[in-house]
């Protein structure tokens, strides 16, 4: 990626000039500092979208999303919000799905972007660091849903607090012996929800002085089937818990039936309490964390048209609350 000195160079300025026009400072010509963002943004370096003058931006009248997944919960939750507000908005969502990393690689190319969008919204994905220069790179407002990065407005729970308000509940029914059926971390996607919402769980657990036991933990994939296949591999062993905190509703759907099918009785042998609050979830009686995604989706796009109308230097991070939702599944020991 080209720096100061080649930017210098095309403008045919000094590096510090260079320099103090990429910082937004005041004392640089308006008419040099149109020039080093120009030459800037044809070498591809990363800009702050406040930095552009609006002659330079050609509007699309679209907003990007990039999701790894469409057909999971969260995802469509999210990006059913996201264009409920672009069409109340006039705008067009375009969208940017993959399930390969392969993929994933492609789509982070700043040729795959430039010019055919007016923002950028990333769900549940934190790019690394490669991949979130090449976006800052397009100069344009960049909102996040899920996750908090430096340089981005930023939509998101907090996961941590989540699993907090889940194992509490179950401590407060007196619950002590508490397994947690979690999310395979998913390096590919640098998915980190699992490993917030079990902190939260560690905590509470420490605050009612019992020590984590690594055998209570249970590896899903955030789906139903392969919840499922895990808890009958685990409901084997003689010894059992008496309560289970699920990261997620669909991996609490298929644990409550493996539990069933073992011929144990919910909550009377064992509490189950999830993540989500999953349309089904009202229907089958869960106990669960209520988040709102599709909220957050309408949040995050208000953002986003906001930034495009209007390009800020600092960033917000909206953190939206969580609700305990009380059903069937847990009761006191």
């Amino acid at each position: 990626m080209a720096g100061v000195v080649e930017i210098a160079e095309k403008a045919g300025v000094s590096p510090a000039t260079v320099s103090r026009a990429l910082r937004g400072l005041h004392h640089v010509n308006e008419a040099t500092r149109k020039k080093i963002v120009a030459a800037a943004m044809e070498l591809n370096y990363p800009l702050r979208s406040d930095l552009i003058p609006r002659e330079l931006v050609q509007r699309t009248n679209r907003i990007g999303v990039i999701a790894p997944y469409i057909s999971r919960w969260y995802f469509a939750e999210a990006i059913n919000g996201i264009e409920q507000s672009l069409r109340e908005a006039g705008m067009d969502l375009l969208l940017y799905n993959f399930s390969e990393v392969d993929a994933r690689q492609r789509i982070f190319q700043h040729k795959q972007l430039r010019g055919k969008v007016d923002a950028l919204i990333v769900i549940s994905m934190p790019p690394t660091d490669e991949e979130f220069t090449s976006l800052l790179s397009l100069g344009i407002p960049i909102t996040t849903i899920g996750f908090v990065h430096e340089g981005c407005t930023s939509v998101a729970i907090d996961d941590v607090a989540g699993g907090k308000v889940a194992t509490k509940h179950l401590t407060d029914l007196g619950h002590r012996e508490i397994a947690v059926l979690s999310g395979q971390r998913e390096t590919a996607y640098n998915f980190d929800v699992s490993d917030n919402r079990t902190k939260g769980y560690i905590e509470v657990l420490n605050e009612v002085g019992v020590e984590w036991n690594p055998d209570y933990e249970i590896r899903g994939d955030f789906n139903i089937y392969t919840a499922e296949i895990a808890m009958e591999a685990f409901l084997q062993r003689k010894r059992l818990p008496t309560a289970l905190f699920c990261h997620s509703d669909e991996m609490a759907f298929g644990a409550l039936k493996a539990i069933r099918k073992k011929g144990l009785r919910v909550p009377e042998d064992m509490s189950v309490i999830g993540f989500d609050d999953h349309l089904i979830a009202q229907y089958v009686g869960l106990t669960t964390v209520s988040q709102a995604p599709q909220f957050e989706g309408q949040v995050a796009a208000a953002a986003a048209i906001s930034e495009i109308a209007h390009p800020v230097s600092e960033h917000k991070n909206i953190l939206v609350p969580l609700s305990l939702v009380v059903r069937d599944t847990t009761a006191a020991i």
